[in-house]
């Protein structure tokens, strides 16, 4: 297995930059997927076991201007790493105003991924190189199975979101009330945050939200337009979600399965992120 890449656009290496952060916030340890045309961060906790999962992807011609692989082989040309989000988000902070930054993969008594980034000096035209090597596990063949991209459910009532940082600071608030929290929509672009405790019952209202068209036409169809789809989730798991989230998204849908899941679908940019939190039992 090879693996070597290179970025030297400011802005391409700002951007990812940017991913490497909110993936930190999102998962402590994550599966890092590469294929000739794509990067995946990928965490997959059993959703059945009440963990959050997620699929972020980007395509490597948008972030890199040198980009080379060589998978386990010619069939499955990928390579599936895991590591520890935050060491890698570490390491991309030293890059700001970077003249370039490489990534390879490389083993030094263990396997790592090997980023080196070469330092303007604001004094001279010289430059110097700092290197920051993560350790990584190199994910077997055999456990791919449990690594590709989740089937998203038929869901009850898709709904756009409203602005991502107004939902934070009022999943903030109710997180002091409750560790509990409802989410309810319609297919009449209205969305409830909704917490009930024995002594309080608070609910924030969204209207006018708009709803994207459902791929289940019939399931919309025999749907009365007032009705609510809900889920009840763990409040800390929407908040981790909502704070992982530093670039405004020019989409950001969510997909209610009823008592089920609820799925978050964002395009930020370039770059897709699907999030799912099971509903609590």
């Amino acid at each position: 297995m090879k693996f070597r890449a290179k970025i030297v656009d400011l802005a391409c290496l700002n951007h990812f930059t940017r991913v490497s952060n909110m993936i930190a916030k999102l998962a402590k340890t994550c599966t890092l997927r590469i294929s000739p045309e794509k990067l995946n961060f990928i965490l997959s906790d059993k959703l059945a076991s009440g963990g959050v999962s997620m699929w972020c992807e980007l395509e490597q011609e948008n972030i890199f201007s040198e980009f080379q692989m060589e998978g386990v082989s010619a069939e499955n040309n990928a390579i599936y790493l895991e590591l520890t989000s935050e060491n890698l988000s570490r390491a991309l902070k030293t890059a700001q105003n970077a003249r370039a930054l490489k990534i390879k993969l490389t083993n030094k008594h263990f396997p790592c991924l090997t980023v080196s980034v070469e330092l303007q000096l604001s004094s001279s035209s010289s430059s110097r190189i700092v290197t920051h090597d993560i350790p990584i596990k190199v994910i077997p063949r055999r456990l791919w199975k449990d690594l590709q991209e989740p089937s998203v459910p038929d869901s009850d009532v898709s709904i756009y979101l409203p602005a991502l940082k107004t939902m934070k600071s009022v999943v903030e608030k109710m997180k002091n009330i409750s560790n509990h929290l409802v989410i309810e929509a319609n297919l009449n672009g209205e969305l409830n945050l909704k917490i009930e405790t024995e002594l309080v019952c608070v609910t924030t209202h969204f209207k006018d939200l708009g709803n994207p068209l459902l791929s289940s036409e019939s399931a919309s169809q025999s749907r009365h337009p007032e009705d609510m789809a809900e889920v009840h989730i763990d409040i800390k798991k929407l908040l981790q979600f909502l704070a992982g989230q530093q670039v405004t998204p020019t989409k950001a849908v969510c997909n209610i399965v009823s008592n089920r899941i609820v799925h978050f679908d964002l395009l930020l940019e370039d770059i897709s992120l699907q999030y799912f939190i099971p509903a609590l039992s």
